[in-house]
This record gives structure tokens, C-alpha cells and sequence, in this order.
């Protein structure tokens, strides 16, 4: 599996049967490019321009935008319900994590979260192999929620999205912490690249985050 970092908080995994793109996002908002990008299934964490511009991909076969069981193309996508916020959404509205069964590999999503992972939830994700997670702050959580929760799902790898980077509009992100922050509390092993790639065999017993550049 190839994954490739498009920015904020969209990448583009692509599988041997099927390509997913994550939150595409409006451009003129986020401050960072987004053309031409092709994916047959997108998703959609949340209904915020940041991360529901589903128009924007080409190709796309299908489009999902919240909870529940999924069948598509040899992808299995599984939504599980959360909160932008600490307070069950009443500032920030609802959430969606997905995970995704692709090439072997289990791939967490999860988007905009604003808490902490419950032990139910946690245990409804199932073993993580890669795990996507926000860690600017501000809109999510922050750099020591993100290392709370990276110690209770345990993936092999963690990418970081959702932070601080050259470009994005400092008119609605300035107060986003920069990814070093996250990676000096996680305390792991870190490994920057233009892009994953990936095979449930490359997987081993030491946990690392991989930081990639955006496409």
C-alpha cells in the first residue's frame, strides 16, 4: 500500500483493489493546494470545508460521510462515532473515525478528534496497524492527548496530520502547534517521507511515527 500525505488532514491511500482519499478540503480556506487528486472512495470525517470537499476528487465511486459498515471495491471501511470536542460535540459537532481493512493492513482515521479514545471505543477499533491522528490542537487534540491515545491504541506506525505547516491560512489555523511538539512527548522514533510504503510483513514490534510531506 502506498499512502501519500495531501495535506491537513487528507491522504490518499492506495490499495491494490481501490484508492481512498480522506477529508478533501477547500483550498481557499486551508491555504494549501488540492487539484488533481483521483480516489474511488472518499471520506468524510465531519461537515466542516476543511475536510468535506468531496467534489474536488475525479473518479470517485463512492463517498462516505459517517457511521457504519462498509463494503466497497475489496475495502472494508468501518465508522465509528465521535466528537469534535471534549464536550460531546456542543462546540464543535459530531465526528467520524474510520478504519480501513486494505493490502492486510488496518489503517485508523480519525479525523477531527477533540477527547480522549473510551475503553469501549478502543476496543471497538480493533488492532491498529497504522494509526492517522491529529495532533495540532486548538480544533483537536493536542500534542499530549495525541500521545494519550497513541499509548492506548498501540499501532506499529502513527502519522501525524491536523498541524502547523508552511502555507496553511493563518486567518483559521494560526494556533495550531507545530508537529515537533507532538514529537518530542510521543518520544519514538521518527522517520520522515515523501510517501509510505508499506506491507503488513514490513510491520515490526517497535512502534514509530512517520511524518510525511505533503504531495
Amino acid at each position: 500500500m502506498d499512502i501519500t500525505y495531501l495535506g491537513h488532514s487528507s491522504f490518499r491511500l492506495k490499495g491494490k483493489s481501490a484508492t481512498v482519499v480522506t477529508d478533501p478540503f477547500d483550498p481557499k480556506m486551508v491555504g494549501l493546494k488540492f487539484s488533481g487528486v483521483e480516489g474511488d472512495i472518499v471520506t468524510v470525517s465531519h461537515d466542516h470545508k476543511d475536510h468535506n470537499q468531496a467534489q474536488l476528487v475525479k473518479n470517485t465511486k463512492r463517498v462516505i460521510a459517517g457511521p457504519g459498515e462498509y463494503e466497497i471495491m475489496g475495502v472494508s471501511i468501518l465508522g465509528f462515532a465521535a466528537y469534535h470536542d471534549a464536550e460531546k460535540g456542543e462546540k464543535r459537532g459530531k465526528n467520524t473515525i474510520y478504519v480501513f481493512e486494505m493490502d492486510g493492513l488496518r489503517i485508523a482515521h480519525l479525523g477531527d478528534l477533540g477527547h480522549e479514545l473510551s475503553e469501549a471505543l478502543i476496543e471497538d477499533l480493533g488492532d491498529i496497524d497504522i494509526l492517522i491522528i491529529p495532533v495540532g490542537g486548538e480544533f483537536t487534540i493536542g500534542p499530549s492527548d495525541a500521545v494519550k491515545v497513541v499509548q492506548a491504541i498501540e499501532p506499529s506506525l502513527v502519522i501525524p496530520m491536523h498541524f502547523q505547516t508552511p502555507g496553511l491560512s493563518p486567518e483559521s489555523f494560526k494556533a495550531l502547534a507545530p508537529v515537533d511538539d507532538f514529537l518530542k512527548e510521543v518520544g519514538l522514533t521518527v522517520e520522515r517521507l515523501p510517501k509510505l510504503v508499506v506491507k503488513k510483513e514490513d510491520l515490526g514490534e517497535d512502534q514509530k511515527v512517520v511524518v510525511l510531506e505533503k504531495k
